[in-house]
């Protein structure tokens, strides 16, 4: 498996999973809450393994 995010885009990514899990979590009572919570854990995945699959349908890659 090629990897096929880095530099800024995972920067964001970590960032961004980090907003939405605490959100999530704060409304974790609600389902907006929870489904925040996932898109974080999604985004935290892809950051983290370095590979999405929708980058990967797009054609997309950011790696050096």
């Amino acid at each position: 498996m090629d990897k096929n995010v880095g530099g800024y885009d995972r920067l964001g990514r970590f960032v961004l999973a980090a907003v939405l899990l605490v959100i999530g979590y704060r409304n974790r009572n609600r389902t907006a809450g929870t489904l925040l919570f996932i898109a974080g854990s999604d985004l935290f995945a892809t950051a983290v393994i370095q590979r999405c699959p929708m980058n990967a349908l797009l054609g997309i890659d950011t790696c050096e």
